[in-house]
């Protein structure tokens, strides 16, 4: 065996360093994974949708009183009317809820006037940015307007169960009274 040559502490670091240095040579030197990206463009477009109402297409039975001389007010839930607005504002202007209402006819016999059917609006609950106003009409005998909506930002929806008055004259003859109340947006 060979005495080692004249490994001073000096000249042993500077190889040690020569040697760690080619180490990192050859690891950086080394062909690495190549790395692939590639990015992909997408949009989306969400369109104006509609104003659209629904209101209840079953009978609603308003309840019952007995029949007297000097006549009452008989006076019921009709159910839940809803008006739903996904134009996102893009009328502006808002909606305006209406309604009207027949005269209440008994199969035979005098009928209770549409002049005597009044209509009350009661909690509205709301969805989205809307001011809502209601509008309780005494009679729907002609279009009267009940629920509207001003300052509209985005989409928006009113739900209400109206309370339905109905006003009977006396003398009136006992019978079931069929009426048709009609909703509208517009």
């Amino acid at each position: 065996m060979t005495p080692p040559r004249n490994l001073t502490p000096a000249r042993t670091a500077r190889l040690l360093a020569g040697a760690a240095g080619g180490a990192l040579l050859l690891s950086v030197t080394l062909p690495a994974a190549a790395e692939t990206a590639a990015d992909s463009p997408a949009t989306l477009t969400v369109t104006g949708g509609v104003l659209a109402l629904t209101a209840p297409t079953a009978s609603a039975n308003l309840g019952s009183r007995a029949n007297t001389v000097g006549g009452g007010t008989i006076s019921g839930p009709l159910g839940t009317v809803q008006v739903s607005d996904a134009r996102s504002a893009a009328a502006g202007t808002g909606w305006v809820a209406s309604v009207i209402s027949t005269a209440f006819t008994p199969t035979t016999g005098p009928a209770i006037p549409a002049t005597g059917i009044g209509y009350t609006v009661g909690a509205i609950t709301k969805v989205g940015t809307a001011t809502y106003t209601a509008n309780d009409p005494g009679v729907i005998v002609a279009s009267s307007s009940v629920v509207t909506a001003t300052a509209i930002t985005g989409d928006n929806s009113a739900t209400w169960n109206p309370t339905i008055n109905v006003t009977v004259p006396g003398g009136m003859a006992p019978a079931v009274y069929s009426g048709t109340i009609t909703h509208s947006v517009l």
